[in-house]
């Protein structure tokens, strides 16, 4: 009897089951409310969502749920409000867009954003293989979706490519889930169990060196590391521009949580058979995003660059596998989230209403709308690594980590693609500031986008000057997961 009662404990999904309650709010609201007056429907979505956000600190969700296959501590909290936080923003920043170009479809958006903020929150603490591969594609699908909302839209630009991002993002994340199922099908058969902390018992042989490689090359494929990454700057291109901002950020935190556990509580007693390779994929990462981010004149590819770049930096700590490794790795993750998300949100101002998002769309800003450009420079210097933004004290931590684990050479390279990424990085802001507007007069700004930037701009400042708050929250989640 107590075994059923533990079973059915829904205290640590209070967060989950509160998030359904606000997709059925959005669904029942979007059935009854007429066409022409749902408006409301994203900034209702966003505010609910900034409400789970804060609701998070003032809750307990702790403990064990469907005998173990689900826990809530720490380090799951940690994920799900990094989560949160991504889906409030990204729906706040995308009201004016989804109004404007899919007056009757607002409510399957929000949905959608819906479904797949739950897939992560609940990916967050899954423990169990099957649990984990479920919430992985209840993460994944809704993406897909949401990218191809723009496929039927008229004007020219970047939104008819819609569909051919869709497709792109949906067959290699179906490939990816594919691959990633034939490795764990291979370690659940020499293990015995789905159940993740099992599989660190499995006897050793080649075939389970395969199963834990194809496992890490399928969540390789869902976070955009190289030689996984061709999907990225097409389906950046082509889908809505608030959309890429969750893709870029959120489902990658996903694959993160997911990497975290089956490295370091599945595989970390074969660290063996799989750091060598991980190694290759870091530099391998780190070098094709930071030099194909060079020549590029668009500014959503350029940006795609980045973020493949960017995961190079995020999988550095991921390799070491210590505790040390895993706080800044919450760390960089939560400041990578505001920095993005921001940027994408900057370009989605800017570039709204023109044909293609080129860098030379940013020309001028400084004189048309002061605030977007002051917001600009400081999410690029922060991406770039420069102080005292968050990414500067994220790459800092990085480098220590790495560098206390034995690994130089690796800090080495880091440090010296984070100079080359300047020239990229502030090409754009010198288009931003020194040459001459590409068109005159303002750059209209929807409320709740002004608030979206505003909030990141916040969180980037005030988590570069003050971090430690963060990082002691970070600490705190690692020393759960141990290392």
């Amino acid at each position: 009897m107590n075994a059923y009662m533990s079973a059915l404990d829904l205290k640590p999904l209070m967060l989950d089951l509160l998030l359904v309650f606000t997709a059925l709010t959005v669904l029942l609201i979007d059935t009854l409310m007429p066409p022409g007056r749902k408006r409301s429907l994203g900034h209702l979505t966003g505010f609910m969502l900034a409400g789970l956000f804060g609701l998070s600190f003032l809750i307990d969700v702790t403990g064990t749920a469907f005998s173990g296959a689900y826990v809530g501590d720490a380090w799951a909290l940690f994920f799900k409000r990094v989560f949160l936080a991504c889906g409030a923003l990204c729906t706040l920043g995308a009201v004016d867009y989804v109004d404007e170009r899919f007056p009757n479809r607002q409510g399957e958006f929000y949905l959608m954003l819906l479904a797949s903020t739950l897939g992560m929150t609940l990916l967050a603490g899954a423990r169990d293989l099957i649990l984990l591969m479920v919430c992985f594609e209840l993460m994944g699908m809704p993406l897909a979706v949401m990218a191809a909302f723009g496929k039927t839209e008229i004007e020219a630009g970047p939104d008819r490519q819609g569909a051919e991002a869709a497709l792109k993002l949906y067959v290699t994340s179906a490939a990816s889930s594919a691959i990633t199922l034939f490795g764990l099908a291979l370690v659940f058969g020499l293990a015995g169990s789905t159940r993740i902390d099992a599989l660190s018992y499995a006897t050793m042989t080649p075939l389970l060196t395969v199963g834990v490689l194809a496992a890490v090359a399928g969540m390789a494929f869902k976070i955009g590391a190289v030689p996984f990454h061709m999907w990225i700057p097409d389906t950046y291109q082509g889908a809505p521009t608030p959309v890429v901002a969750f893709l870029s950020v959120a489902p990658k935190a996903g694959g993160f949580a997911a990497l975290a556990l089956l490295l370091h509580r599945g595989f970390g007693a074969h660290q063996a058979a799989w750091l060598p390779a991980f190694l290759g994929l870091i530099v391998l990462t780190l070098l094709v995003g930071n030099l194909m981010a060079l020549p590029q004149s668009n500014a959503k590819r350029l940006l795609a660059y980045s973020g493949v770049a960017q995961m190079g930096y995020l999988l550095m700590p991921l390799a070491i596998g210590t505790e040390q490794g895993n706080a800044v790795l919450l760390f960089y993750l939560a400041g990578y989230a505001v920095t993005n998300i921001g940027v994408f949100l900057v370009l989605h101002a800017v570039c709204a209403h023109q044909p293609d998002a080129t860098v030379d769309a940013f020309a001028g800003l400084w004189h048309r709308a002061p605030g977007l450009a002051l917001a600009l420079l400081v999410f690029l210097l922060s991406l770039a690594g420069i102080p005292f933004a968050v990414g500067f004290w994220a790459k800092l931590y990085v480098f220590m980590a790495v560098y206390d684990a034995g690994l130089g050479w690796l800090v080495f390279l880091g440090a010296l693609l984070a100079v080359l990424a300047l020239f990229y990085y502030l090409r754009v802001a010198r288009s931003a500031y020194f040459d001459p507007p590409a068109q005159e007069g303002g750059v209209p700004v929807d409320l709740g986008l002004k608030l979206a930037i505003g909030t990141c701009l916040l969180a980037v400042v005030g988590m570069g000057l003050w971090p430690n708050t963060v990082v002691e929250a970070a600490v705190k989640a690692a020393a759960v997961m141990g290392g």
